[in-house]
């Protein structure tokens, strides 16, 4: 992560937004039952919040996948993606409510093998259809249907990974601090410094 936010927008609240941010941070609210750090700072963008919010939605309501699977596809692309913010939610959110195990939701956020074979193939193909860009070889689909998915949770995961994109990137460019609730679940990523190359970025 880098030492200093890149964008300086301010985090929002209902209170402080203008009328467009405030009907989606409330719609958030309504959603969720809280705005998140990570919201005050993507409603800087009502569209980009409101975006989320409705593919996170989708995701939850309609990918065919239980909510343990859900977790399990979001830490790994937050994993993947190097985001402390969603990392350290979805860890949470894994452990109080989509009842993850403890020891697979930790086995993703150290990168060690998933104890568990079924949730393990599903990271694993999530991953492959990341660094793959949406190019998974034959096999490698072959062999995630085998181990009990469909066809249809490709695609399923294909949202994910873009709802998942537009909130850890937005963590990366704004430096999200931990909400309270989400501190317990404290992660940081092995990967540092700025993918820019730049001289300004690597001072």
């Amino acid at each position: 992560m880098s030492a200093q936010p890149t964008l300086t927008l301010p985090m929002q609240s209902i209170a402080s937004s203008e009328p467009r941010a405030k009907e989606v941070l409330e719609k958030a609210l309504k959603q969720v039952g809280f705005i998140p750090n990570m919201y005050g700072y993507m409603v800087n963008s009502p569209a980009l919040l409101d975006t989320y919010l409705f593919g996170y939605n989708q995701f939850r309501t309609e990918s065919g996948l239980n909510p343990a699977e859900q977790e399990v596809v979001f830490l790994t692309i937050s994993r993947e993606n190097a985001c402390h913010y969603c990392v350290a939610a979805h860890s949470l959110i894994a452990d109080a409510f989509s009842k993850v195990p403890l020891d697979v939701t930790d086995a993703i956020r150290n990168g060690t093998e998933i104890p568990d074979t079924k949730l393990k193939a599903l990271s694993h193909f999530t991953k492959v259809l990341l660094d793959s860009r949406g190019h998974p070889c034959k096999t490698e689909v072959a062999a995630f249907i085998a181990a009990g998915y469909t066809e249809a949770h490709v695609l399923s995961i294909l949202l994910a990974i873009s709802v998942k994109t537009l909130s850890n990137y937005a963590n990366h460019l704004f430096e999200t601090p931990l909400d309270d609730m989400f501190k317990p679940r404290e992660w940081s990523p092995t990967r540092t410094g700025s993918a820019c190359g730049s001289k300004e970025c690597a001072a």
